[in-house]
């Protein structure tokens, strides 16, 4: 260990903090051994590129490991892009909202410039209806924040039994829901 903290010294590395939970594996049980198993390590000159690099623990899905994810904010902008799903055409409203979108009113007189506006309208429409929806990755993120204040809270006690059950049921519900999104990016 003496010789691998020296080396680490030598090269001059840097730690990066772990932000999130403390520790990054259990052995799930109800009362559980929680160890950190991960560390992160960078130079001094990505430090000073990028200041604002640091890791969070992800949600504990099935695995007894906590993913981590290493983040480099930049102050690159980020275009917001339209994309239709295929999932919207199996919702009972999809026509009518069509139809709605393609029927707004264009003050255009050259043909290429209506088709044109009329698929922004679409677009537009489609994109406010989207927003109106339940969406899968949302449901996926809100199932992965209960489980995360669940693994936060076993770090200071060890779960109830219905905390404990409770988290299974999650988990098993959040694998349903990997496999539709599974499907859905298929």
């Amino acid at each position: 260990m003496l010789s691998f903290i020296e080396a680490l010294s030598a090269l001059g590395v840097v730690e990066l903090p772990l932000h999130g939970q403390r520790f990054t594996w259990t052995n799930k049980q109800l009362s559980p051994l929680l160890e950190r198993l991960d560390w992160f390590f960078t130079s001094q000159s990505w430090t000073n590129s990028f200041p604002d690099t640091f890791v969070t623990t992800l949600t504990m899905e099935t695995s007894y490991h906590s993913p981590c994810l290493i983040s480099i904010n930049t102050t690159i902008p980020k275009g917001k892009v339209f994309r239709f799903e295929n999932y919207l055409m199996e919702h009972e409203h999809f026509l009518n909202i069509v139809q709605h979108g393609w029927a707004l009113p264009t003050f255009q007189s050259d043909p290429a410039k209506v088709i044109t506006a009329k698929f922004k309208n679409l677009r537009r429409v489609m994109r406010a209806w989207q927003a109106q929806l339940s969406s899968l990755k949302a449901n996926i993120a809100n199932v992965k924040l209960v489980l995360n204040f669940l693994g936060l809270l076993e770090e200071f006690r060890d779960l109830s039994l219905q905390e404990w059950n409770f988290r299974h049921i999650l988990e098993q519900r959040l694998i349903s829901l990997l496999k539709q999104q599974k499907i859905y990016w298929k």
